[in-house]
């Protein structure tokens, strides 16, 4: 049992039935908001958080993130910002902090050194949505050597078979995401989803984490009993552009509610 997944595992054997996944972008609107969402994580016990690196064409993002990506890269923000943000973050919350971007900036920094940057800066792994599985050469070496965990994603158009070969290869949690598509578009819980899950469980033992489309804590109350994991994003970057920080906490408080 990998170290992350021995984390799910006792976190879930307390009283919470569902553990909270959220998600940032380094740089928006800016690093002093980041540090607010960060405190206000912090106060209601998020359990895990994934990072995002800023890229020009975050493929996986809709418009929300998209534009945020684009925003947060006009300020200026370069990599050692975000190593830097990433390493200041684990001073705030003690929770486990993933790198979330595009396999770019692993291939430009080069894939010792990324790998060397995150352990620097106390993430646990790390979520390259479009790196397939067959391309990670030795980045899963130099991962292995650093026990950083590369999350894998499970979706929807995945055959069986494909599903199986994602499993065998997984460590740390599977990411599912709950529909075609991009992030920040409403899910619907239906019949269809939770077949899906039932492929994804199929397929590995490993606890599951769905994201893509989860805005409130009922959302979060639906999937207990059904994944380990509910990741929320687009809904917390709405809510902080909506309402501010005020707002944001009351989402933030709603979903650490919804875990039990």
């Amino acid at each position: 049992m990998s170290g992350l997944q021995d984390y799910v595992t006792q976190r879930l054997a307390g009283e919470r039935q569902i553990l909270l996944m959220t998600h940032l972008i380094v740089g928006y609107p800016s690093l002093d908001a980041n540090r607010a969402m960060l405190s206000i994580m912090a106060a209601n016990d998020v359990d895990l958080i994934e990072l995002q690196m800023p890229f020009t064409e975050p493929v996986a993002d809709g418009p929300t993130f998209v534009r945020a990506n684009q925003e947060s890269l006009a300020t200026g923000l370069k990599a050692d910002d975000y190593f830097d943000f990433l390493a200041e973050a684990g001073g705030v919350c003690a929770f486990p902090r993933l790198f979330m971007g595009y396999y770019n900036t692993a291939f430009r920094i080069g894939h010792k050194r990324f790998c060397e940057r995150l352990a620097e800066a106390g993430a646990v792994g790390y979520i390259l949505p479009d790196l397939p599985l067959e391309e990670y050469g030795d980045l899963a070496g130099e991962s292995e050597t650093r026990q950083l965990e590369s999350i894998l994603l499970m979706t929807p158009t995945n055959t069986t078979q494909r599903l199986q070969q994602l499993g065998d290869r997984a460590r740390g949690f599977v990411y599912a995401v709950a529909r075609k598509g991009v992030t920040g578009q409403a899910t619907q819980f239906e019949s269809g989803l939770y077949g899906f899950l039932d492929r994804c469980r199929a397929a590995t033992d490993l606890p599951l984490a769905l994201g893509f489309g989860l805005r409130t804590g009922e959302d979060l109350a639906t999937l207990q009993g059904r994944v380990e994991i509910g990741i929320v994003g687009s809904a917390l970057l709405n809510a902080w552009e909506e309402g501010g920080e005020a707002a944001y906490g009351a989402l933030v408080e709603e979903l650490a509610a919804a875990r039990n």
